[in-house]
């Protein structure tokens, strides 16, 4: 009898709790800007992150991007802010979302 495929996983470098990659938005930098990538198809080293605000302040207080991303700080997360804040309202209005 064959085994499944098993999912991948990955580490939140907010709370760092390892999960199956598709309960995780990806990241990448483009320029300074932390960026999300949803589809995980833009260039560059990737960072995973619950698309949580809870653990986007987690990642920025224990200044994980930097070390995730491999590259000197301070990177700037406020169009990721916006974007999860956003998400969230949606998600309060009980309205589908799909992708962060």
């Amino acid at each position: 009898m064959g085994r499944g495929r098993v999912a991948p996983r990955r580490m939140c470098v907010g709370c760092r709790v390892r999960t199956v990659k598709s309960d995780l938005l990806r990241l990448v930098v483009v320029g300074d800007v932390i960026v999300p990538d949803p589809r995980g198809r833009l260039p560059g080293r990737g960072a995973h992150l619950h698309p949580d605000l809870a653990c986007l302040e987690l990642a920025e207080r224990r200044r994980a991007f930097p070390r995730a991303f491999r590259l000197p700080g301070p990177l700037d997360g406020t169009a990721l802010r916006a974007r999860l804040a956003e998400r969230a309202v949606q998600q309060q209005d009980g309205r589908m979302v799909s992708d962060v």
